[in-house]
């Protein structure tokens, strides 16, 4: 257990270079479905080899293939939660209904994290940024750390407060909105980045959707369809939607059969 922080906390340090993001919905006839965050830190892992040293203190040195399910996790921690600052409860009740599944492999040199949650509604799909944000400021087993002088870049994505992401479907339009709400902020969580904002050019963040119908139509340039037009995939640069969060706003229309 200790050991998938450690491992997420060296990610968070090392800047996510070169980092993909992906970004999974299922979704059901009845609108119920899953989602799935999923983050491929490999190519650090083989940045971390190539530097000879460092693997055996950021725990990266023995293979790994672990879930933690925050539910049970947070009930067993829940003894010293209790004692933390209200803020820091709350950052860790938003985690309760996700689970995480990490595999570390140093032989292949692989890296992958992935964050699922299930839902009963789509509106409920914005609540992974907020859990993003929240583990981001776990270290150890159980506490959080909260460093003013930077910000976790999933902050930008709609867990801070400068940035709105909502999501909704009908059963047969599905739309994802996006829209800065407090530029000021918007702009001192870019700021905060710093360097790291440079490392993660070579970042991507890919969509890709699954519907229980195939699509009629689509509104944003560039989306893919699968040969059975019921998933939608959407490859864009990291940075971008950190600036533009708007960039992945778009309206998608099922068929009626």
């Amino acid at each position: 257990m200790k050991q998938i922080f450690i491992c997420f906390a060296c990610a968070l340090m090392l800047g996510f270079t070169s980092c993909q993001f992906a970004e999974n919905i299922y979704i059901n006839e009845d609108g119920t479905g899953k989602m799935e965050f999923s983050m491929d830190a490999s190519e650090m892992m083989k940045m971390v080899a190539e530097m000879g040293e460092g693997n055996e203190a950021s725990g990266m040195d023995k293979a790994m293939d672990s879930t933690v399910v925050f539910k049970d996790f947070l009930y067993e921690k829940r003894d010293s939660i209790a004692t933390l600052p209200k803020e820091e409860q709350e950052k860790l009740k938003a985690l309760e209904k996700f689970s995480m599944h990490m595999i570390v492999d140093p032989e292949s040199q692989k890296m992958v994290f992935d964050l699922t949650s299930e839902f009963n509604n789509a509106s409920e799909l914005q609540d992974v940024f907020g859990a993003l944000n929240s583990f981001s400021d776990m270290q150890g087993a159980g506490g959080t750390s909260n460093n003013p002088s930077s910000s976790s870049p999933f902050s930008s994505l709609g867990s801070d407060g400068s940035t709105d992401v909502s999501y909704s479907f009908d059963g047969s339009v599905f739309k994802r909105t996006a829209k800065i709400i407090d530029k000021e902020k918007h702009q001192q969580a870019m700021d905060s980045l710093g360097q790291a904002a440079m490392m993660f050019g070579s970042s991507r963040y890919k969509i890709n959707y699954h519907f229980p119908k195939p699509v009629k139509s689509i509104s944003k340039e560039g989306a893919m369809y699968s040969e059975d037009r019921k998933t939608v995939t959407l490859d864009v640069g990291f940075m971008d939607v950190l600036r533009d969060p708007e960039l992945l706003d778009f309206e998608i229309v099922l068929e009626d059969k």
